[in-house]
């Protein structure tokens, strides 16, 4: 959850789905790789920039599962769902900074969003998982003023 001064999330919409939706940067843990740095790779992969500061980590792995229309036809039919571990972190650039057009491009725009809309905004089978998220960062942002 990478969040501006404002405290708004950023998100974007994915270039390979048809229906609007917005999700924030995620992406998979490779072997033996830290989750903390996996956050902060991902952030580069996806958005062109990992300048960033943590602010606050789930206490707990986060997990959804695909509905049955999508297992076996997404991730090259090799997962059903997935355990995520999620990051708060403070975007130190400039929106200038953000460039989609990466190496290997995933979001076709991108805005930044309130906390409360995350889970109106995504797809409907993450969004308990949106829900979970924001219920246990936003006492943390809250707290921060």
């Amino acid at each position: 959850m990478l969040l501006d001064a404002d405290d708004r999330v950023f998100v974007a919409q994915r270039i390979d789905t048809q229906v609007e939706a917005w999700q924030m940067p995620q992406g998979g843990i490779d072997d033996g790789e830290d989750p903390l740095a996996t956050a902060f790779r991902e952030l580069e992969e996806e958005i062109g920039t990992a300048h960033a500061e943590l602010i606050a980590e789930s206490r707990d792995w986060l997990t959804y599962d695909l509905p049955p229309e999508l297992v076996g036809k997404v991730w090259k039919g090799r997962y059903r769902g997935q355990k995520q571990k999620w990051f708060a972190m403070r975007f130190l650039g400039t929106d200038a900074d953000i460039n989609l057009d990466t190496a290997h491009p995933e979001f076709n725009a991108w805005r930044w969003e309130r906390l409360e809309r995350l889970p109106e905004i995504i797809v409907p089978f993450k969004r308990r998982l949106y829900e979970e998220i924001v219920a246990e960062f936003a006492p943390v942002l809250a707290a921060r003023g």
